[in-house]
């Protein structure tokens, strides 16, 4: 999807700028004014300065995020951003200008003849604005539209798959042995059960939460799952310095680490290991659950699972993945990879 978008965007930039050159070019030999070839070269030239400078005004809205603004701060932006472009092309051209021989000192550095032409390319500029923001609005809208089509399932699928009866049975029961054993233990046990109940009701509709909120959440099931497990459950965590500047689909982390626990650690009569490792490359989030136990090549696993590979789909669409692999010393590792919303 990624792909696709990006070979739309190349082809509407090229082929946009070249029949600007053409409809320019064709109003050159039109108006019958001497040097036409050199002309219609400049024409060309200005058209490429234009894919140049238009092609770095997007990298820097999408790093500087301004598809995640409202309609009003995104229209303040762009009116100053495209009168400074107006004003770096016009300044820009004036080199092939020259070498073209046609240059005049006099009216190329007329303020007014400045401002006009300023103004001009600032125009075309927001011509430009209006049709990428409008673009990338209604392809998030239709993105929104099929994400409020199916949150209804996602939000069914977490209860059954994150949150099932046998786990608040479980956990109620081991809180409820800590309460005359330790009950300052079973307060803090009861309090992450809350949390965990609170998080699932208020699934974020966008389809995205924090990954620093994720991951305690995770904390607090795992916490819950120790007192269930006893020594039989040890956990780690190796999280990378920049991990919170990312987004991920809720309750996602939590189902893999789920789906360790309930396929691998408690078939094992001694229990075993979670860990989980954050890793960052190139702008790019790699979340690695690794569990003690074996993992067999197409055994089903349930609607967690399911669930999170077809949110990953709808969410990155290919820049996303989900892969099970066996590792050595008898360990499952799960791994999922996700991009930085500004790459998308």
């Amino acid at each position: 999807m990624i792909d696709n978008k990006l070979r739309l965007y190349w082809s509407l930039q090229i082929g946009g700028w070249a029949l600007y050159a053409v409809i320019q070019s064709v109003a050159v030999l039109i108006s019958g004014s001497g040097s036409s070839t050199n002309r219609i070269v400049f024409v060309f030239y200005e058209a490429f300065l234009c894919l140049l400078v238009t092609h770095a005004y997007r990298y820097l809205i999408n790093r500087w995020r301004w598809l995640n603004f409202g309609m009003v701060i995104v229209i303040l932006r762009i009116v100053p951003s495209v009168l400074l472009l107006g004003t770096i092309m016009y300044f820009l051209r004036i080199p092939v200008s020259i070498l073209l021989d046609l240059f005049n000192p006099l009216q190329a550095f007329n303020f007014l003849h400045i401002l006009g032409q300023s103004v001009y390319y600032a125009f075309i500029f927001f011509l430009w604005s209006v049709f990428y923001f409008t673009y990338n609005y209604l392809e998030r809208y239709n993105k929104s539209l099929k994400l409020e089509a199916t949150v209804k399932e996602i939000e069914l699928n977490n209860l059954k798959a994150q949150l099932n009866p046998h786990f608040i049975f479980n956990a109620m029961n081991s809180i409820r042995a800590l309460v005359d054993e330790n009950p300052i233990k079973s307060k803090q046990a009861i309090t992450q059960l809350s949390n965990i109940l609170r998080n699932s009701l208020a699934t974020d509709k966008k389809g995205l939460t924090k990954f620093e909120d994720e991951l305690k959440i995770v904390k607090d099931y795992l916490s819950l799952e120790s007192i269930r497990f006893e020594e039989r459950l040890k956990t780690e965590y190796e999280i990378a310095t920049g991990s919170s500047d990312f987004w991920v689909p809720p309750f996602m982390i939590q189902t893999l680490v789920e789906n360790g626990i309930k396929h691998g650690i408690s078939q094992l009569t001694e229990g075993g290991i979670i860990t989980v490792k954050t890793i960052i490359i190139d702008d790019e989030l790699k979340i690695q659950i690794s569990n003690s136990g074996r993992y067999v090549n197409g055994t089903k696993r349930g609607l967690g699972l399911t669930n999170t590979v077809h949110r990953l789909k709808l969410l990155y669409g290919d820049a996303a993945y989900l892969r099970i692999s066996n590792e050595k010393n008898n360990f499952v590792l799960t791994e999922v990879k996700i991009p930085h919303l500004y790459n998308l």
